[in-house]
């Protein structure tokens, strides 16, 4: 990903377009509340004042050749789904568009939308899986219901093995990889005290005090991990 348009300027475009510019990213940030775009002009590529119905200035920013864009207009719906259908008909190789609702998330796949995103709902599901899983470090949703999580091993785990634990049977989850620390080699300890290494199990490994477990499966299944 090399050139990321933003459309829409509030709370999230405005986080998502500073973060994407952090990390390298070419960011056109777009809004039409020209107060917005200000904040943003030295926090990006290209920061724009602009009506993002309007086909002519978005050619002219360049924003049918970004890689991807975002439309993270939230209060005007009908100008988000208008803002879609036009990079849809400008050939924006991915589309991934704000929705508040369901009902918004189907029409604005049905203009164009590649992928949605629902800030609100996402934020949720992480805190839930933080406050049901106190030890969680990472978590990534795959899709509805399902996810990919980074969990310290849980006691009632050390010393046992994937096969000795049944989780496919027990929790519906799969154990995919451990995150193992390791003492650092003679004369290199201090700052680096401990390393980590990637541990792909079989069935027979050991899971150890100290380790991170990197486990898929439905939410359901993950929420029914022991808490310590």
């Amino acid at each position: 990903m090399s050139k990321v348009a933003v459309i829409g300027l509030g709370r999230f475009g405005k986080e998502l377009a500073r973060v994407l510019s952090e990390y390298g990213v070419e960011v056109i940030a777009i809004d039409r509340n020209s107060a917005l775009v200000e904040s943003m002009r030295d926090q990006v590529t290209l920061a724009v004042c602009l009506d993002s119905t309007d086909e002519e200035a978005l050619k002219a920013q360049g924003v049918d050749q970004v890689d991807v864009a975002v439309v993270g207009i939230g209060e005007h719906f009908e100008s988000a789904a208008l803002t879609v259908a036009l990079l849809k008909s400008l050939k924006v190789n991915r589309i991934i568009s704000r929705a508040e609702s369901d009902i918004q998330a189907r029409i604005l796949r049905k203009v164009g939308a590649d992928e949605i995103a629902n800030p609100e709902h996402e934020a949720a599901n992480r805190w839930a899986h933080r406050l049901t899983l106190p030890r969680i470090r990472e978590y990534v949703e795959l899709g509805e219901g399902f996810s990919m999580i980074h969990v310290d091993a849980p006691s009632a785990f050390c010393g046992k093995t994937p096969k000795a634990l049944m989780l496919r049977n027990q929790y519906g989850i799969n154990l995919i990889a451990i995150s193992r620390p390791q003492s650092p080699p003679p004369g290199e300890e201090g700052a680096a005290a401990v390393r980590s290494s990637i541990i792909v199990p079989d069935p027979d490994t050991k899971i150890l005090d100290g380790d991170v477990l990197i486990l898929v499966g439905s939410n359901e299944g993950l929420s029914k991990l022991p808490r310590d």
